[in-house]
């Protein structure tokens, strides 16, 4: 599928900048072509041969249907999500000792003595955060955000895309990279894209060097285009 994604990526460098005039072009070519087809009295051809006409018709819609649905569906088509982000796990942090000549924990409190605080949530920075801005790939492939990159427990982290929209595709992944330009051989999978626009989470595989990652990245799979990219601070 090089072929396609190669096709992909010249339509977003050359065609879709110049999409109105090709446009133009195209329905001057359309409305010349009908003209030449009336003068020259093709559909007199066609009737001759109706079973070769047929057939032609429904191998072409047979093959190009199927693949204009796939390809351009995701260009009409949008979905949203909106997930609550990550529970952050507490960092447990030592007591200090009593001093001397306090009283034992088995003494009873006096009538004066404050109640305990209730547990608090972990500040900003006891959270081992990175976070970047999505910027699409072209004018074609847009894309716009914020990526965070989040330890929601010692060696646990979650990617999470928040405010988060994307030029929707076929067969788009998340992943993270090792690179701040974008897909490079040794990404990490996080999974498909739950949806283009909206918050969302990735959990990231155990074992995974989260130390390496330089960036988060929406990559279409199928046809190995980048979509977007987040660089990570």
């Amino acid at each position: 599928m090089e072929f396609v994604g190669d096709l992909e990526r010249a339509f977003a460098s050359a065609i879709y900048p110049n999409r109105v005039l090709i446009a133009i072009v195209a329905a001057i070519a359309i409305v010349a072509l009908a003209i030449i087809a009336w003068r020259r009295r093709w559909d007199l051809a066609a009737r001759r041969h109706p079973r070769g006409t047929v057939a032609g018709i429904v191998i072409v819609v047979a093959v190009v249907g199927p693949l204009g649905w796939y390809l351009g569906s995701p260009l009409f088509l949008s979905s949203s999500i909106d997930e609550a982000a990550p529970i952050v796990a507490a960092r447990a942090s030592p007591s200090p000792d009593a001093p001397s000549g306090s009283p034992s924990s088995s003494s009873s409190p006096s009538p004066t003595s404050a109640p305990s605080p209730a547990p608090s949530l972990p500040s900003a920075s006891d959270v081992n955060e990175r976070t970047g801005s999505f910027t699409g790939a072209d004018e074609f492939h847009f894309g716009r955000g914020t990526a965070r990159l989040i330890e929601t427990a010692p060696g646990t982290f979650t990617v999470r895309l928040e405010d988060f929209a994307v030029r929707n595709g076929p067969d788009l992944f998340v992943y993270l990279s090792p690179s701040a330009d974008g897909y490079v051989e040794g990404s990490v999978e996080l999974g498909r894209l739950k949806a283009d626009t909206g918050n969302q989470n990735y959990e990231v595989p155990a074992g995974a060097d989260v130390s390496a990652a330089r960036s988060v990245v929406i990559w279409c799979k199928q046809f190995a285009v980048v979509f977007a990219t987040a660089p990570l601070g």
